[in-house]
């Protein structure tokens, strides 16, 4: 059923109140005025809809939408209600709410709700896991968003979807993405902006993702400038995250210790539980390379985090992650009984999806099988998770992973084929 005109309800209200076009328009208006927005030929200014509202006894929602104050108050409350639960990781809960608002008929006429709802709704999809109906919805949405309109909001729903993809395992796709994204913020001028800076540090994301070593550290070293000089301290907190991920990946534990810390007393204040707690998750896996030392203080950190992801119901894959660094805080800490039903645990969460998450578990899982002498279930994990890096695109993570298997089926004693096949991908990983 169509729903009445804006022209239409001004009409409605109008003859039900007893009153005539020249008595609503007086005296601001003209009564011709009133006669053309009634029938449709006039559409008028929000200062208009304004005034012609106050004197109606309405609201203006309803005169634009059709929807009365009370179905838009009770669309707001669940609104906000799937906000919180997303911002306390109820991935589920939130999914359903923003969904219940996406099914009411009556949202379709309330534009600007409705874009809330299904940016919401695509990032309750990502926190439960589900990444392919996320990514499709994401898509969407970066089609239909404007960097000239909201810039901020453009950043964030591209950053989103290259997020997403790389989550999913398609590096390459995740990359494209940002790159066109930060194209776009050159050619218009908009690339000191903290929408450049967020959008910098997921193309760096990406990059440590795939292995890219000489593109990360360049960019590592551009965004934390870059950062520095305009960023906010969100957009700060993210450089400086990014570029602790370089730091590690290229063995410079110590440096991305220190970013991590920077990253984090900025972060103090940080609404989003979720981004607090990955970032201390980061921090806790540099404090075990950096400082083995401190492998009881890192794995006190992380029980933290995982008590409060339980207590908030935390994404599956930031509580896998955790798990995985927990894992390798008990391996640090002589336990590998207890590494090892951590990552599963992680790997149970995780599923069978080609993600860097999975494969970090395979590869922990591994270490501390090779630690109680498992040696072919060591064997088996870890030909699994260099399986999944190749599969990733994550070459460098791949070749050390088939290096770490060649040598382990040499202390196994196993035969020289397997041995010399695991080294050959290792050296194709590596490009050699």
């Amino acid at each position: 059923m169509d729903r009445e005109t804006l022209g239409q309800r001004i009409r409605a209200l109008r003859i039900r109140q007893g009153i005539s076009q020249a008595q609503l328009a007086y005296p601001e208006l003209s009564d011709s005025y009133i006669s053309l927005i009634e029938s449709d030929k006039r559409v008028p200014a929000p200062s208009v809809i304004d005034l012609l509202a106050a004197k109606l006894s309405c609201s203006a929602t309803y005169l634009v939408s059709g929807v009365s104050e009370d179905v838009v108050d009770e669309l707001r409350v669940t609104l906000d209600y799937a906000e919180i639960a997303l911002r306390n990781g109820a991935a589920a809960e939130a999914r359903a709410r923003f969904a219940e608002v996406l099914a009411s008929t009556d949202a379709v006429a309330l534009p600007d709700m409705l874009h809330q709802a299904r940016w919401g709704h695509a990032l309750a999809l990502e926190a439960a896991g589900e990444l392919e109906e996320a990514i499709g919805q994401l898509r969407a949405l970066t089609a239909e968003a404007s960097a000239e309109t909201d810039l901020d909001h453009w950043a964030r729903v591209h950053v989103a979807l290259s997020r997403c993809l790389r989550l999913r395992g398609d590096v390459s796709a995740g990359v494209q993405v940002a790159e066109e994204a930060q194209r776009h913020l050159v050619a218009t001028g908009a690339d000191s902006t903290d929408a450049a800076v967020h959008l910098g540090a997921e193309l760096l994301a990406a990059f440590v993702e795939r292995g890219d070593l000489v593109r990360a550290r360049q960019l590592a070293a551009q965004l934390v400038e870059r950062a520095e000089r305009i960023g906010s301290s969100r957009a700060r907190v993210a450089a400086y995250r990014e570029a602790a991920a370089v730091a590690e990946l290229r063995g410079e534990y110590e440096e991305g210790v220190a970013l991590a810390e920077r990253a984090l007393l900025l972060a103090a204040d940080e609404p989003d539980p979720r981004e607090l707690n990955r970032l201390r998750v980061t921090y806790a896996g540099l404090l075990l390379r950096a400082r083995p030392e401190q492998a009881g203080h890192a794995r006190d950190l992380l029980n933290r985090v995982r008590a409060e992801s339980s207590a908030s119901a935390a994404g599956e894959i930031d509580v896998a992650v955790c798990l995985t660094e927990l894992a390798r805080a008990e391996t640090a800490l002589g336990r590998p009984g207890e590494a090892v039903a951590l990552a599963e645990q992680a790997l149970e969460l995780l599923g069978d999806a080609p993600r860097r998450a999975t494969a970090w578990a395979l590869t922990v899982l591994g270490e501390a099988c090779v630690r109680l002498g498992r040696r072919n279930r060591a064997v088996e994990v870890l030909t699994a998770a260099a399986t999944h890096l190749e599969r990733m695109e994550s070459a460098r993570g791949a070749a050390q992973t088939w290096f770490d298997l060649a040598e382990l089926l040499a202390e196994t004693g196993a035969q020289e084929e397997p041995r010399l096949a695991a080294y050959r991908r290792a050296l194709t990983c590596a490009g050699v």
